[in-house]
């Protein structure tokens, strides 16, 4: 064997390598595999400063909306919204109560921030049951500038749920003023 090998002897590594291998025949190029491009970059830190700046905006847009209502609504005044495509006949006998309430929330001693909450978790629940006709009470409270605050945070936020049809203060022997008769989307 060590009479087949090339000039350089035993020394020569890589004349022993080529002589051991033999004959080497060149392969076509083949293209890589196609491989999947990295994710672009995201700027976190970005997006985390526009969801607060977003969280702040809403917070003093809740803010600014609910001292307006507080000026407009007083304890006596009747809640009444109704949207567009609801007939008025439906809407009449929502005034009149009656429609049977399924579902009934309290809002009686929460701050303006847990009736919020808890208003939240009252439609999520009654969208889950596919109710049609729920009922909030809360009251007629008056805060030392004389404005219903749970009154006037009810009124906004059933006014901004695309799945309220239309709501109005109860009639007397079901709360009066101190609640109000919600009529729901049923899917």
């Amino acid at each position: 064997m060590i009479d087949d090998m090339p000039d350089g002897g035993e020394d020569d590594d890589a004349a022993l390598f080529r002589a051991a291998i033999g004959a080497v025949k060149q392969t076509a190029d083949v293209a890589a595999p196609p491989r999947k491009s990295p994710p672009k970059p995201r700027a976190r830190m970005a997006e985390r400063d526009e969801i607060d700046a977003r969280s702040q905006f809403r917070q003093s847009t809740f803010q600014r909306e609910l001292d307006a209502r507080l000026a407009e609504l007083q304890a006596g005044d009747t809640l009444s919204h109704k949207r567009d495509p609801l007939p008025a006949n439906v809407f009449n006998r929502l005034k009149r109560g009656q429609f049977s309430v399924q579902d009934e929330l309290d809002l009686h001693g929460a701050t303006a921030l847990q009736a919020e909450g808890l208003l939240r978790q009252f439609f999520k629940e009654a969208h889950d049951h596919d109710f049609g006709c729920v009922r909030i009470i809360h009251g007629k409270g008056l805060q030392a500038d004389g404005a219903p605050v749970l009154k006037n945070l009810v009124d906004r936020l059933l006014r901004q749920r695309n799945d309220v049809l239309a709501f109005h203060s109860a009639p007397v022997n079901q709360g009066g003023t101190g609640a109000v008769l919600v009529l729901l989307k049923r899917t």
